[in-house]
């Protein structure tokens, strides 16, 4: 991963939990299987919460294009409110990588 893409941090802490979790179910007594299911919710809440931020970018984006495809709105209305909408998201959902 290089340094200078934005969702490098995101990478790292969904790496970080998913070491945690398997250092954690290491010296655990449960089940081989309960040790696994421990290790995929750990990364699937890792996940869920770097994403977090993604998800509610693009919930507000269809709103606008819904808003914008409804033709309610002028030529200049409508790039005015996609302007804003774009400037309004954080960096790295305006990027395209995403891993």
């Amino acid at each position: 991963m290089q340094k200078d893409n934005p969702n490098t941090e995101r990478y790292i802490a969904i790496a970080r939990a998913c070491l945690k979790a398997i250092n954690d179910t290491a010296s655990d007594n449960g089940s081989r299987e309960e040790k696994i299911q421990a290790v995929y919710q750990a990364i699937d809440q890792a996940f869920q919460a770097e994403f977090a931020q993604y998800r509610q970018s693009v919930a507000i984006m269809a709103t606008v294009l819904e808003r914008i495809a409804s033709g309610q709105l002028d030529a200049d209305q409508a790039a005015t409110l996609a302007r804003q909408t774009i400037e309004q998201q954080p960096d790295s959902a305006n990027n395209n990588l995403m891993h």
